[in-house]
Formats: C-alpha cells, structure tokens, sequence
C-alpha cells in the first residue's frame, strides 16, 4: 500500500514527538526519586545554562515540538511565569493555545466510511448514465458479479 510522502512525513514526525515525550516523561520520574540534595544542585546547573545564553547574548536552540508539549504541560502545575528565561510568556501560552487547537482539530476529525477510489466512482456514474433504470442494488450486484467488487465496500 503506498502512502502519501507528506503522510510519511506527518507520521514519522508524530512518531518521533511522542518518542521524545516519553523519554523526557521517563526521566521526570528519575528525577522524581533523586535524593533532594541531588535535585537541588540539577536545579542550580540548569539555571546557571540560561544564565550563560544570557551572558553571552547569544541565541538559544529552537525548541521541538516534544519540548514545547512538555514545558506546556508542566507549565499547569507551578507558577511557571517567574521561570521562565529563554522564553517569553507569550510564546508558552502561543505553544498551548496551538497544542489545543491541534487536539480539537484532531478530535473533531471527520469519521466515517473512506472516499472510493476515483476510477470506481467514474465507473459507476458511467454504469448508472449507461443505464438509468438500474438502481443502486443492480450496479452494487453487477460490480460484484462482473469485476468481483463487494458491495460492502460500495455501500
């Protein structure tokens, strides 16, 4: 079966998010059962790297989209604005309004049977112009009998 390269692409992107998250998920609960004083210096390290991006004036990486999901999420479990140092509030709140729009546009996908292929709907418009008395049952029985297509894939 051939998949589309954009749908090869979306997939794999997916794949590699969610791959992401559950790495950095794994590593929280590492964290989670570090003694204190080793939580304590982590915290001193990793607020001493923005303080260098700060320094230097330089540019930090562009997050990913497993970043940006993360710091999301954990955003609604602590007063994440006096946190923040490479980001701006606003884009925090840009990344969660995003990742809500793209979850209602995900759940509010259009369900439902599959479109026929093209050549099989061309075929069966020709079939009923060649023969308007038949109804949908008769092309349903004629595809099946002559070309073997069921009609449960029709219907």
């Amino acid at each position: 079966m051939y998949l589309p390269l954009t749908f090869r692409i979306a997939v794999r992107h997916c794949c590699c998010t969610s791959g992401r998250v559950l790495l950095d998920l794994g590593l929280l609960v590492v964290v989670a059962l570090r003694s204190r004083r080793g939580m304590a210096a982590e915290n001193l390290f990793l607020r001493k790297q923005p303080a260098l991006y700060q320094e230097r004036k330089t540019k930090p990486h562009r997050a990913d989209d497993s970043t940006r999901w993360i710091m999301a999420t954990l955003s609604r479990w602590f007063e994440w604005r006096h946190a923040l140092v490479n980001v701006q509030p606003d884009t925090l709140t840009r990344w969660h309004r995003k990742g809500f729009r793209l979850f209602w546009r995900w759940k509010s996908r259009s369900m439902g049977r599959p479109r026929l292929p093209k050549g099989l709907r061309h075929l069966i418009q020709r079939i009923s112009a060649e023969n308007p008395v038949w109804g949908e049952e008769r092309i349903a029985k004629e595809l099946k009998l002559k070309l073997g297509i069921l009609r449960s894939f029709l219907l």
